[in-house]
């Protein structure tokens, strides 16, 4: 079976078990309507296609996941720190990150990772350039900035070490 059936199948049963959960009844009667509406779904709105390079490495996936959380717990920490400190919000501010990330899909998924974190969310995503405007929670000093640029490069290179190793990449023909 070729990539492009699997990651369409994938989609099929994805939207299939979403509609099953959803009605919280794992009968035969729901799976097979899950099936029918996610097979309706995939046919009538069909997504854009995205090529896909190289391939996951499980490893590298679950050290993302792992240091992913650390930095959500961290951050979290933090925020719930600012809303019960005397000192009142801090300074926030919109920070320009540009990324070595050449997949569409890597760098959307490096969006959605910084938008798990709390005190962060990406305003806008450029792929031509692979930049992410992120506002952040706290920018009042230069180490509060620094770490923010430090957390994101790591993530940035995880991401690169799970599913795009320069040595696996190939460039669209």
């Amino acid at each position: 079976m070729n990539r492009d059936r699997l990651v369409r199948l994938g989609v099929l049963l994805w939207l299939a078990l979403v509609y099953t959960v959803l009605w919280s009844d794992f009968s035969v009667a729901n799976m097979v309507a899950g099936l029918v509406i996610a097979a309706l779904i995939t046919m009538l709105l069909p997504l854009p296609r995205v090529s896909i390079h190289g391939r996951l490495h499980p490893l590298s996936l679950l050290w993302l996941v792992i240091v992913s959380t650390y930095y959500a717990l961290e951050s979290s920490f933090q925020v719930a720190w600012f809303s019960v400190r005397p000192a009142g919000a801090p300074v926030s501010g919109v920070l320009r990150v540009r990324m070595t990330i050449r997949s569409p899909m890597v760098l959307v998924l490096c969006a959605d990772v910084l938008n798990l974190i709390p005190g962060t969310m990406v305003l806008e995503l450029d792929r031509d350039t692979s930049t992410l405007w992120v506002h952040v929670l706290d920018v009042s000093s230069d180490e509060s900035v620094d770490y923010f640029y430090r957390t994101t490069r790591r993530l940035e290179r995880l991401l690169i070490s799970a599913f795009e190793r320069p040595n696996e990449w190939q460039e669209d023909t």
